[in-house]
């Protein structure tokens, strides 16, 4: 972002009183400019990329129109990715004060090298006017005109220029700032549709561009210095000073400060020009395309200083609330305690020798008899054939008691004393057993020992 020149040689300023430290969690570390629409601060991403952020002042913040043309700028120019450009980070346009946040450039503008180191080479000026053209290609695709091309607007970067601050101009114009004759832009690089407050084009950036490009090749403006009125006056009515131009330039130059705006050339021309007036064939870039001097001024941008560590705020007591320190007595030192008395050896306890280890009691081994299979019982001995089943439904043969199998019949044999009975008398029936019918008392119940009679109880 665009800061104007820096005064006393200084890059990085110091935050004023006025200044905030911080805009919307970006920790502000130095301020780097201000121009018509706000002021610039250098600050930093999560991440450590150092960014500009543009904050717009109170009297536009304050105007609903703006508001609303600001918005709609704002997501036209995140739309624009082109490499001559510096890309929108972040932005809010709903804030107290509406803020723009923009990837930090670490180069020059085109108006601090110049007042600083002088006209630039011609070569310079050929790959400045080419980068800054495919710029405007990129922003004119996304529907935007720049309306504010000026040297303060063009940084000078190692790898080529870049153009800031596009689409900013227009949520300016037409509002309640400017309806009273306040005039947006830059008067010394404004077209002469844009001073007179007609229509604004496309080709109002290529009146822009030759002025840009007459001012970084004599160091001086095409249409001069002075009042605001004079030097609009000079751009609508009279031809500009080209007395110090190199005629390398002088074609492309003239063109592009027609007065008609259909009589200047378009982009793709002015491009068509530069490498016409180039002695190679195509515009290549080197990497050392600016003059040492310049060339030194980046690497000194580079070294951005880090935003300050905010300071830890010491909780203190409030006045009500203080109250009187006690009064406490002093503290006794305790003494030390004396160290350990070694007992009388007689009290000391004898050292016993340590156990001897006995030796392990032999155990008989065991024997693991042979483990038997369920099925062992079934299985045929060895030599024999186990008999085929009988199919389902075959009777099972009855078998039959042979004499062998049958066992042999007990007899009674007589006794000395049965032979004094009769020969026909029985023997006296043995007791049976005694079997308890179901329900009767069994040994183990209360009624079973309330049969018998006790020798206690009392009759």
């Amino acid at each position: 972002m665009s800061g104007g020149p820096h005064h006393g040689g200084t890059v990085f300023q110091p935050l004023e009183e006025d200044d905030p430290r911080s805009v919307a969690g970006y920790r502000l570390a130095a301020r780097l400019g201000a121009g018509g629409m706000g002021k610039v601060y250098l600050s930093y991403t999560p991440g450590g990329r150092p960014v500009a952020i543009k904050v717009i002042r109170p009297d536009f913040a304050q105007d609903a129109e703006f508001r609303r043309r600001f918005a709609r700028e704002v997501q036209a120019a995140q739309r624009v990715q082109g490499l001559y450009t510096a890309p929108v980070i972040d932005a809010d346009t709903d804030a107290r004060e509406p803020w723009l946040a923009t990837a930090y450039v670490p180069g020059p503008s085109l108006a601090d090298a110049v007042h600083k180191h002088g006209p630039l080479p011609v070569d310079t000026v050929l790959l400045l006017v080419a980068g800054i053209a495919e710029a405007l290609q990129v922003i004119h695709s996304a529907g935007i005109v720049h309306r504010d091309l000026k040297p303060g607007n063009v940084l000078l970067a190692s790898d080529g220029p870049r153009v800031i601050d596009f689409g900013i101009a227009r949520a300016a114009d037409a509002t309640s700032l400017t309806s009273s004759g306040v005039t947006i832009g830059t008067p010394s690089f404004m077209a002469p549709e844009q001073a007179a407050g007609s229509t604004v084009t496309a080709a109002t950036d290529i009146f822009a561009l030759g002025q840009v490009a007459a001012f970084a090749a004599t160091a001086s403006p095409a249409f001069g210095e002075g009042t605001s009125h004079g030097v609009l006056y000079r751009i609508v009515h009279e031809e500009p000073q080209l007395e110090g131009l190199p005629e390398q330039l002088r074609d492309l130059v003239t063109r592009c400060l027609a007065k008609a705006p259909e009589e200047r050339p378009s982009v793709a021309e002015v491009l068509t020009l530069c490498q016409s007036a180039s002695d190679l064939t195509a515009l290549r870039r080197p990497e050392e395309w600016l003059p040492g001097a310049v060339a030194a001024d980046i690497t000194t941008r580079a070294a951005a200083p880090h935003p300050p560590r905010p300071r830890r705020r010491r909780l203190r007591p409030s006045p009500r609330r203080a109250r009187r320190p006690r009064h406490r007595p002093p503290r006794r030192r305790r003494r030390p305690l004396p160290p350990p008395r070694r007992p009388h050896p007689a009290l000391r306890p004898l050292a016993r020798a340590p156990p001897r280890p006995r030796p392990p009691i032999p155990r008989p081994p065991t024997r693991r008899l042979p483990r038997r299979r369920r099925d062992s019982a079934r299985r045929p001995r060895p030599g024999t054939r186990r008999p085929r089943r009988p199919p389902p439904g075959t009777p099972r043969p009855r078998r039959r008691a042979t004499s062998s199998s049958r066992p042999p019949r007990r007899t009674r044999t007589p006794t000395p004393s049965s032979g004094a009975r009769a020969s026909g008398s029985r023997d006296p029936p043995r007791p049976r057993p005694h079997r308890r019918r179901s329900g009767s008392p069994g040994p183990g119940s209360s009624r079973w020992r309330r049969s018998w009679p006790s020798p206690w109880r009392v009759a």
